[in-house]
């Protein structure tokens, strides 16, 4: 099981950015897809986006046109860019695994996971 660390996660002004970084700390990054998840308070776990193992990327609805994920499998690490953020997009930002890829993929399907960042927008 890959044991992954998220980062990059803090404070900042409304229509600011944030990178954020998933890190693995088992050698086998490259054999998952990666997807990136967020969870506000009161609110359900969504997911934001997925990269297949091939380097398909996949966005949902939820901030498509703001976030941009990106792999570094040498190095072990999936990165999400995130920009123009919002006081709504305050959460915890996860990422997971799965080893069936990212199509119709559904949480279920992601076995690994972070124990989150998080991203707070305010002023």
């Amino acid at each position: 099981q890959v044991q992954l660390v998220e980062s990059g996660g803090g404070f900042v002004q409304p229509g600011g950015s944030l990178r954020l970084s998933c890190t693995a700390s088992e050698s086998t990054l490259a054999d998952y897809a990666i997807g990136w998840f967020r969870q506000a308070p009161g609110k359900e776990r969504e997911g934001l986006s997925c990269i297949a193992t091939d380097g398909s990327i996949y966005y949902s609805d939820s901030m498509r046109g703001r976030i941009t994920i990106s792999r570094d499998n040498p190095r072990k690490v999936v990165y999400l860019q995130l920009k123009n953020l919002e006081p709504e997009d305050t959460a915890v930002y996860y990422c997971a695994t799965s080893r069936l890829g990212c199509i119709d993929r559904e949480e279920a399907d992601f076995r690994s996971w972070g124990r989150g960042t998080q991203v707070t927008v305010s002023s």
